[in-house]
């Protein structure tokens, strides 16, 4: 396979939405440049890059899957990530590995959450983009109103290289405003036309707009701008490279990916405006850590450089082994060589080598700096882990993803699959980081969390496929405690006597609320010998053992303090498990008479709401008992919310709060403290967990 200098490459990731074009586009791009031979359709279920499943019956990516393609002498490496709101860390995750984003906007659309949050997280990379408006071939297809929402939105001005002629059934071709030329498209191949003239209007106006951005960014062009000279083609191109690489401005491309309209010049404009791996390390250097002292290192995208990769995605294949994907950042990687995970400090043997066209696997001989790969079976290696050469580590940082949104409790459908469960589970979190799964002891359920429930639904349906394991899923159990609001004083006395040896056991405690947050506080006040010392921790045992279980909702009793002032023994009969079932009773018959309630715990949550969704946000937060603590003005026409909300009204919030702002809406939630539940509703929860234990 031929390969490519750093300086021709090209690594993009494809960005949008769900459902704007992202994968169709991928499909039309590796067709038109003859990396493969059939144009698929998700439609179909049958493109190079939604081959999972999940995908294929969902018809959404789900994971970033890559592929690549040659185009005008030049190596263009594809990550076709997932737009849909549950899966945006995964794209997150692989925009690592990119030095530049295509991002699809819908002309009939427009620029949905989902776009804004993942050009965010490419603002945060600081990589160049183009901008394809897609579905010009779509009834009521408006470019340029796109245009402006894309300025509205993102804040820079948008400039486009190319107009559309025709639009909806009649869309044919494009106007290319840098060589004013006109095309249009059959089966994707583009033929030379005279402009329209219904479209002159449109084009005179984008092109003015194009020469005048690229006259700004240099004053000498100014000067000859202003002056009435007009700027060659090789001038303007100059200036939308360098324009399009500081982030000066917008570049726009328009077409239709099912149609294959329009392709072509966005495979052009990529080479155009787009990074190599050498420009972005021009822009944003490559840094990492010596992981030996701490110290900062840099490296350039150089073959003959130390080898150095970032592992930014994992694919767990129950047959295949573990399939590690790496964007190589310096160096050369040959196939079976020995390298160093400078992350953990483990040595690592590297077999074969590939490269990734979509599921299938393109034996590589070597991979070097600029160029992505995959190696199978390494045994220490995880996703966010920097691999290097042995004498000249370095430790790239990780990528941060954000907490889980949405908990459920998860049971195999079969008893005796907990272990498959598990062990599956466990696989399928080596390639997902923004997934969690614990035990959680207290409720004894097994909980998974994720991003969202389509999320956990899709996770489940991989468990099932790849492991042959079935789960139900239900919400988890709130975890709810009790406690008391007053002082009360009760004996327990537990006296038995059938014959032979009795039990015998009395004691008198004193019971009263602590702070919130205070847990258990047992205090011994006994005198002269009353209960002696050797039964006094079995009555605490007892009252401990009471409150765990919970006294009158059947809940973990907290923020209670119990003093033991009183009791009596017999002297045959008195033993420690007498004292412990002593203790028992009296702590209940206590809690009976100290006002008992149940708490529930808060959570602190902060959401980023568009400022027309502002309202509805507020008014589904008080619905919820939530308190709003205040409200702060973010850009891009967006309002950050800081509220308390008792978690049992949070457990589906992400599907909630995607439709309060059409999917513009994100949040964080954590744990802040327990608070009283309100009488009525405390009511409720009590009877259905008695009915609960009484079914059981």
């Amino acid at each position: 396979m031929a390969k490519f200098d750093v300086d021709r490459i090209r690594n993009v990731a494809v960005i949008a939405h769900g459902g704007a074009g992202k994968t169709s586009l991928v499909e039309a791009m590796l067709y038109d440049s003859g990396s493969i031979d059939r144009l698929g359709s998700v439609e179909s279920g049958n493109t190079t890059t939604d081959f999972e499943p999940e995908e294929i019956e969902r018809k959404i990516s789900i994971t970033s899957a890559l592929a690549y393609l040659d185009w005008n002498n030049h190596r263009i490496n594809l990550i076709d990530t997932p737009g849909f709101i549950n899966f945006l860390e995964e794209a997150k995750g692989s925009m690592k590995a990119a030095d530049s984003a295509v991002v699809i906007v819908s002309a009939i659309e427009g620029i949905r959450g989902e776009t804004e949050k993942l050009w965010r997280y490419a603002d945060e990379y600081g990589i160049p983009r183009v901008v394809f408006i897609n579905k010009m071939d779509r009834e009521a297809a408006d470019f340029p109103g796109t245009v402006e929402a894309l300025e509205k939105f993102f804040q820079s001005e948008a400039i486009p290289l190319q107009v559309p002629v025709g639009s909806g059934e009649a869309f044919n071709g494009i106007v290319d405003l840098l060589k004013m030329k006109a095309y249009t498209f059959t089966d994707g191949k583009p033929s030379e036309t005279d402009i329209p003239s219904d479209v002159s209007q449109m084009v005179e106006q984008y092109r003015k707009k194009l020469v005048e951005k690229v006259a700004e960014a240099d004053d000498a062009l100014l000067e000859k701008y202003l002056e009435g000279g007009e700027l060659t083609e090789e001038e303007i191109v100059k200036g939308i490279k360098e324009g399009s690489l500081a982030r000066k401005f917008i570049p726009v491309t328009c077409g239709s990916a099912t149609k294959n309209i329009g392709v072509q010049p966005l495979l052009d404009a990529i080479v155009l405006c787009l990074a190599s791996p050498r420009d972005i390390a021009n822009i944003n250097p490559i840094k990492g850590k010596n992981p030996k002292d701490g110290s900062e290192v840099e490296r350039t995208p150089d073959e003959n450089q130390p080898f150095s990769a970032y592992v930014f995605k994992t694919i767990a294949d129950p047959f295949a082994g573990k399939l590690s994907i790496f964007r190589v950042f310096s160096g050369t990687l040959k196939a079976d060589s020995n390298i160093l995970n400078s992350t953990s400090n483990a040595k690592e043997r590297v077999g074969q080598i590939y490269y990734l066209m979509g599921k299938k696997q393109v034996p590589a001989q070597s991979v070097s700096a600029g160029e992505i790969g995959v190696v199978a079976k390494l045994k220490e290696t995880n996703t966010g882990d920097t691999l290097s050469d042995d004498a000249n580590p370095i430790v790239y940082d990780k990528v941060k993803f954000s907490e889980p949104l949405i908990s459920y409790a998860i049971a195999p459908k079969s008893k005796g699959d907990e272990e498959k469960v598990s062990t599956g589970l466990q696989r399928i979190l080596d390639e997902d980081p923004t997934l969690r799964f614990h035990r959680d002891e207290e409720a004894k359920e097994m909980i998974l969390s994720g991003m969202g429930q389509v999320h956990l639904e899709v996770t489940l349906e991989k468990l099932k496929r790849k492991f042959g394991v079935e789960v139900l899923m239900k919400a988890p159990k709130v975890p709810y405690r009790e406690t008391i609001k007053t002082r009360a004083k009760a004996q327990g006395k537990y006296k038995k006597q059938s014959g032979g040896r009795g039990q015998y056991g009395d004691c008198w405690i004193e019971i009263e609320p602590l702070p919130r947050g205070g847990g258990f506080e047992f205090v011994d006040k006994i005198v002269g010998g009353v209960i002696p010392r050797q039964y006094i921790p079995a009555v605490e045992k007892g009252i401990q053992d009471a409150m765990k279980e919970g006294i009158f909702a059947g809940y973990p009793m907290v923020d209670v303090k119990v003093t033991l002032y009183d009791g009596s023994y017999h002297s045959v009969d008195s033993s420690e498990m007498a004292f412990k079932i002593a203790g028992s009773l009296a702590i209940k018959k206590a809690v009976a008479d100290a006002k008992p309630v149940l708490l529930e715990p808060v959570m602190k949550v902060e959401i980023t709401t568009p400022d027309e969704s502002l309202g509805s946000v507020i008014g589904d937060l008080n619905s919820k008992r939530g308190k709003v603590q205040g409200m702060e003005q973010q850009a891009g026409g967006t309002q950050k919310v800081t509220a308390l909300v008792p978690m049992a009204e949070m457990l589906t919030y992400a599907n909630q709060l995607h439709s309060l702002t059409s999917g513009r809406g994100m949040y964080t939630m954590e744990f802040s403290h327990y608070d009283e539940v309100p009488a009525h509703i405390a009511q409720k929860i009590i009877a259905e967990k008695q009915k609960k234990e009484e079914e059981k």
